[in-house]
């Protein structure tokens, strides 16, 4: 639903028609130089804009063709209709009619029969528009026409010029392209000629019948009919009807009396059909034995009827109403009954404006019946001063001769700018809106219009003589302020049009690009300040002091008027320049503040420079009004070079546009963090950013294109599945309703969305409709039913998860607490029991939310003590996990959770079975490997499911198993999860060569894997498994292998090649050769494993990195090869793994890599500080380093538990700040919260604990303090390695010095070809 503001209609006669075409009423105006098609109060059927500013005059619609015809000053447009048939109606330009220059703007246009078009100017001029524009015939005329109309039978034609007192009446004497010729006679009138009306012909016999309607100044309506076909005169007068004396108002002494008249006609063929059909429905009605409270009404008006009548109605401006009945027009001995009162009522309310001391409060009025049971009768009352109401009722109604409160209804006001909208700006609340034009005339509106807050009231209009550079709504839309080039002015909008009340020049370096209000610490409306800041970092601060009263009052004003005076100048304290600033948008929350300047006070604006340092700004004015200060809140450095648009909410989120206009970007300045980043293409440039939000305060973005605008929800984050934090939930095309791209948009407080087009506004609500492909890849629970409401829709897409979610399961697991994902589990087993479809389920399933804060009893390793997990008495009673986790799965195959979507109840059963898994395994591994087997099995799961290839288990997944001290167990599950026959891709997708911490099982695992991939295939090729026999410097195992391959035509060759000692640097140089010869074939795999032959580990791993891009896989090649101590692993770790993880961000990467390298209090820090910082490049990150991925929740409970594991850690936990770690978990428990995880979030925040800080700082002759102090409980399980230097492999072992390097003896191949079964 929508509704619309479609334009000001010119203050012209002839700037609204209407006829009925092949059974479609239409309703066509024109608007500047825009013509409008409806064809319904609601149904903008299109819109169509001339090709330059030129305002159009006139515009006539052929009932018999449904050609359009327009004009200008200097040419006359005609459109024809195209695509009914298929349902998709629409106009396009069919030709145009030069004007001459000497013509005056005014033209008449009026179509006759079979396409002919009558022009009328300084002359009279007949097209044939058929087929192509034909002049066929013409007729200067002693002064330019103002009226000129076709009969419907085109026989006749009446004219009047301007203040003129006779009309022409011209009749056609011959038909035909060739010989056109018409004569003329006159109807002489007292007075000037204002209007004239054909009559629509009832029967065939009244087509020949002509009766014309005449209005004059003297107030009298003058009817004329051809009584004498003989005379020389064609039409005779017949009647005359007296409007100031059929409108006269009930009492005598009433102060409201008006001059004033108007009137229209209601044909005498609108009028019986429509009788005719409320009568029908009103037996219906009777007949079904449903009382009618109008009987009355409707014997009256069947009364009217039988005769058949034209109708004329005469209004004043308050109301009254007057309607006459005509029988037997045209008849010679008229009966003084052939004209009688129909009735004579009042509260017939038309919009009237109550003065007519100016053309523009005219009112030109015009009616037709249709078929609409609830108004079929419609009143079209187009009003000069730029509006045209559409009124609608019933004929029984409109003259039951009884009083009614009210007899006609308003459908639909159209109004609006006559040109091009430039901008839109709304109050802070929302309800009041001011749309600006190029030159300069802007419209207040206010929201809600006949009890709904969908449509727009105009309030007044604003016409400045200065350029209005920025402005700002005050009261509600009450006043505005406008800001010019070097001036600023107050105007008072309470009464149209708006007047200026205040004004004052400034003169400031650099031009002013900003105009924000500042907030104050308590709320008052009367003492307003707002300032402008230049380009040049320089601002002015003014004062409005305004009136209390909302309303326009007299002697309030008198007292108080408002008033607008210089405070200050200002300037901006920051190194660098401005490109842009601009206000926060609201959203709908009051401008006020806390009476102290820091970073937790509201922002009011926001900047941004050419390099894409985002900066956002809050205000202050000093106690005594005289000064202001400024404080930067936030800063973000996007690295978005030359940004082109932005804009900010009041929650603290910022979208930034590229400098192309097609890369949008959303950044939470809070934590400084990218949520989303989109690249359109180069057809669909971003022009506008505005933001709303929900009254929980989740954000929705409105990005406009030029002909559209796609609405953005805020989603939860969802680390696990790296899902999106931003979604597109609605898109709205204006394009099949107007050609003419989007000037500005912006919300209204309802929610709903306000967009300028042209001289249009559409109004859109806040209903979605979920079947739209733009949400059906949504997690939306499918038991909504209907189109739900915007803010409801994003409600669902955000808040708090029920404890049931499988996201907040999973973080159960991360967080360490898998007691209560298991009581999860029971409670939603035992709330499923007797739950069935229609019933309200529970979020937390009627557990207790205390269970989920209170302190876990852990080891700082990690390890759970089982006594204090395994302690409760009442486990015994409780069922098996197993049992549970089978119950669930069945019910939820039967079942429909209504917090849950279809795809997210297809998680919670993977979910269900990833946990019995954990559980079954619980007693018998640490946390870390729980964590581990939870996802490791979920993706597992996940990957039998889906047949496109999904990603490996992730770095986050590596860093667990790392840290674990069950990876023996770990293995077992893993190579049984592949049947004992894992290959490397198995093994790349398990991380398996990255978390094992034994260099000696790692090389067991590398030769299994080796076994297993040469005899992954019947013909067992030995090439496949070549590259980890000679990592595991096994050649004589290869050498065997290559001997019983007789199938392989580089078996020979490979035989010889092998049979050498590579110790030479002859046959060093025949394996480089053989390596590079493969790198030119992309048989890099095998090229690596010739590199590894003549002993070059270095260039096997950057094999492995730059052509086969495993990473994994050089790592492994590397540890295997020469160990945990070797250069090339150092290196692979120094110049391309930290790198990296910096470019992008993966903490859970380089904590792994600083780990490996022995630099554990690295591996802490970079949990919480930027990867960057800790390395020595210049590079500067990625966007995806900024991403919100990047700061994973889990990281905390890394952080935690690596803290006090050994003395490094603590070392590095001690050049952490306070601060820093306070805004790591603060940090933290807002992306829990912005998850829907917040009971974890409670939990951290409860349960956190900091480390103790040294009272005194130690000077340089004393030793540093014991880090082991920290601890705010001892502990002696705190690993001591700092006493003496160790290598990275005795700091792994993380106890005492390392063992001694064995030394690697290579077997003979005989004695391991039974492993093979030769």
């Amino acid at each position: 639903m929508r509704a619309i503001l479609p334009g000001k209609p010119q203050a012209r006669l002839q700037a609204l028609c209407t006829t009925e075409w092949e059974g479609l009423r239409l309703v066509v105006y024109i608007s500047g130089n825009g013509l409008m098609i409806f064809s319904g109060p609601h149904d903008l059927v299109q819109t169509i804009y001339h090709e330059d500013d030129e305002g159009l005059v006139a515009v006539a619609i052929d009932e018999h063709s449904g050609k359009i015809a327009t004009a200008n000053s200097y040419e006359v447009l005609i459109y024809r209709p195209y695509g009914k048939e298929d349902g998709l109606l629409k106009w396009s330009l069919q030709c145009t009619i030069p004007r001459s220059p000497q013509e005056p703007a005014d033209v008449t246009l009026s179509w006759g029969t079979d396409g002919e078009l009558l022009i009328g100017s300084t002359s009279l001029r007949l097209f044939q528009t058929a087929n192509e524009e034909l002049e066929i015939w013409r007729r200067a005329l002693s002064k330019p026409t103002r009226i000129a109309e076709f009969s419907c039978d085109a026989d006749l034609i009446a004219s009047t010029g301007h203040y003129d007192r006779l009309v022409k009446l011209w009749r056609r004497q011959s038909y035909g392209a060739d010989d056109t010729r018409f004569d003329f006679s006159y109807l002489p009138h007292p007075t000037a000629v204002t209007a004239i009306h054909w009559r629509r012909p009832h029967t065939r016999v009244q087509a020949s019948e002509h009766v014309l309607y005449s209005v004059c100044a003297d107030y009298k309506i003058r009817i004329w009919a051809a009584m004498d076909q003989h005379r020389v005169q064609g039409l005779q007068l017949w009647a005359e009807i007296d409007m100031q004396d059929s409108v006269q108002p009930r009492q005598l002494n009433s102060k409201v009396h008006s001059q004033d008249r108007f009137a229209f006609i209601i044909d005498s063929q609108d009028f019986s059909r429509t009788t005719a059909a409320i009568l029908k429905e009103a037996a219906k009605l009777q007949a079904a034995n449903v009382e009618s409270k109008e009987q009355h009404a409707l014997e009256h008006l069947a009364e009217i009827a039988k005769s058949n009548p034209e109708i004329c109605v005469v209004l004043d401006r308050h109301g009254h109403m007057s309607a006459w009945g005509l029988e037997n027009v045209g008849c010679k001995a008229r009966k003084p009954t052939d004209i009688f009162n129909v009735a004579h009522v009042e509260n017939f309310d038309v919009g009237f404006l109550n003065s007519a001391g100016h053309i523009d409060h005219n009112t030109i009025l015009a009616s037709f019946c249709r078929s609409q049971p609830d108004a079929p009768f419609v009143l079209l009352a187009h009003h000069l001063d730029g509006r045209i109401e559409w009124l609608g009722c019933r004929l029984d109604e409109l003259f039951a001769p009884f009083p009614q409160q009210k007899r006609i209804r308003q459908k639909i006001l159209w109004t609006g700018h006559d040109g091009p909208i430039k901008r839109i700006v709304r109050s802070a609340s929302g309800k009041a809106v001011m749309s600006r034009t190029n030159d300069n005339e802007a419209l207040i509106w206010t929201q809600g219009f006949g009890g709904s807050d969908l449509g727009l009231t105009r309030r007044c209009s604003l016409r400045c003589p200065e350029h209005i550079h920025r402005s700002w709504l005050l009261q509600e839309g009450n006043f505005a302020a406008n800001l010019h080039h070097a001036s600023i002015s107050l105007w008072d909008a309470r009464l149209s049009p708006a007047t200026q009340v205040g004004h004052v020049p400034f003169d400031i370096e650099g031009h002013p690009i900003c105009l924000v209000q500042l907030p104050k610490p308590h709320l008052d409306i009367k003492t307003i300040h707002i300032a402008t800041i230049t380009s040049k970092k320089s601002g002015i601060l003014w004062e409005i002091q305004l009136p209390e009263g909302s309303d326009y009052q007299p002697e309030v004003r008198r007292p108080s008027p408002p008033s607008l005076k210089y405070v200050c100048a200002f300037e901006l304290d920051i190194d660098d320049n401005i490109a842009f600033m601009l206000p926060i948008d609201p959203a709908g929350s009051a401008m006020w503040t806390s009476s102290s300047l820091d970073t937790f006070s509201k922002d009011i604006a926001i900047s941004y420079s050419q390099d894409g340092r985002l900066r956002a700004w809050t205000a202050a004015i000093d106690s005594d009004e005289t000064a202001v200060k400024w404080l930067v809140t936030s800063t973000v450095e996007t690295g978005i070079k030359d940004p082109s648009l932005a804009s900010a909410s009041s929650i603290r989120k910022t979208a930034l546009v590229d400098g192309s206009m097609t890369g949008l970007t959303i950044w939470d300045m809070r934590s400084g963090q990218l949520e989303h980043s989109v690249q359109y293409t180069e057809l669909e440039l971003i022009r506008d950013l505005d933001w709303s939000s929900t009254p929980d305060d989740q954000a929705i973005l409105a990005v406009g294109f030029p002909h559209q605008v796609v609405m953005l929800a805020q989603m939860r984050y969802d680390y696990l599945n790296a899902g999106a934090a931003w979604a597109p939930i609605r898109s709205i095309n204006i394009k099949d309703s107007t050609p003419h791209p989007i000037g500005d948009s912006t919300w209204l407080g309802s929610g709903n969305l306000l967009i300028g087009s042209g001289n249009q506004l559409f109004i859109y609500d806040k209903s979605v409709d979920p079947s739209n492909n733009t949400i059906s890849g949504l997690a939306l629970p499918e038991h909504k039913h209907g189109k739900p409401d915007l803010f409801d829709l994003i409600t669902i897409l955000n808040g708090p998860l029920p404890l049931f979610h499988p996201q907040f399961i999973s973080q159960c697991i991360l967080a360490g607490k898998v007691d209560q994902a298991q009581k999860i589990l029971q409670g939603l087993c035992k709330a499923l029991k007797f739950f069935t479809d229609g019933d309200t389920l529970d979020n937390f399933v009627s557990l207790s939310p205390d269970i989920f804060t209170v302190e876990a009893q852990t080891l700082n390793g990690g390890t759970l003590d089982y006594r204090a997990r395994y302690g409760d008495a009442d486990d015994e009673t409780k069922p098996h996990i197993e049992e549970v986790a089978a119950s669930l799965n069945e019910t939820l195959s039967q079942l429909s959770i209504p917090q849950l979507s279809s795809q997210e109840q297809m998680h919670l059963a993977d979910m269900i079975d990833c946990v019995s898994t954990v559980i079954k395994h619980q007693r018998s591994m640490d946390e870390n490997a729980t964590r581990y087997l939870l996802f490791f099995r979920q993706h597992m799961i996940r990957k039998s499911q889906t047949t496109p290839k999904r990603a490996g288990i992730t770095h986050r997944e590596i860093a667990w198993a790392y840290h674990s001290d069950s990876q023996d167990i770990l293995v077992d599950l893993t190579s049984r999860q592949f049947q004992n026959r894992m290959l490397w891709a198995d093994a790349r997708d398990c991380g398996l060569f990255m978390w094992i911490n034994d260099v000696n099982a790692l090389r067991a695992q590398l030769e299994t894997i080796a076994r297993n991939e040469y005899a992954k295939t019947d013909e067992k090729n030995p090439i496949d498994c070549s590259l980890y026999y000679l990592a595991l410097r096994k050649k004589n195992v290869l050498v065997g292998l290559w001997r019983m391959a007789a199938w392989n035509r580089e078996q020979a060759s490979t035989q010889r090649l092998l049979s050498n000692n590579f110790q030479e640097a002859r046959w060093k140089t025949a394996a480089l050769k053989n390596a590079y010869a493969l790198l030119g074939k992309r048989r890099f795999e095998y090229a690596a494993a010739f590199f590894l032959l003549a002993g070059n580990l270095q260039d096997a791993v950057n094999v492995c990195l730059h052509h086969i891009r495993d990473l994994q896989l050089a790592v492994a090649i590397a540890r295997v090869y020469e160990g945990d101590d070797g250069s090339v692993l150092r290196l692979l770790l120094t110049d391309k793994v930290l790198p990296q993880a910096a470019l992008e961000g993966d903490r859970w990467l380089a904590t792994w890599a600083f780990w490996m390298l022995g630099k554990r209090d690295l591996a802490l820090r970079c949990l919480i500080s930027p990867i960057h910082t800790l390395l020595d490049t210049l590079e500067s990150p990625k966007m995806q380093a900024r991403s919100y991925l990047a700061n994973d929740p889990a990281l905390v409970v890394l952080y935690k538990q690596l803290r006090g594991r050994t003395l490094q850690t603590l070392k590095g936990a001690s050049r952490i700040s306070p601060k820093e770690e306070w805004d790591f978990v603060i940090q933290n428990a807002r992306l829990y919260d912005r998850m829907g995880c917040d009971l974890l979030a409670l939990d951290l925040v409860r349960n956190w604990e900091f480390l103790l800080q040294p009272k005194e700082v130690p000077s340089q002759t004393q030793r540093p303090p014991d880090p082991r102090k920290m601890l705010r409980r001892r502990s002696s399980l705190v690993v001591d390695d700092l006493s003496n230097p160790k290598s990275p492999t005795g700091m792994k072992a993380g106890l005492g010095k390392p063992p001694p390097q064995k030394v690697f003896e290579e077997p003979e191949a005989n004695s391991l070809l039974d492993n093979f079964g030769f």
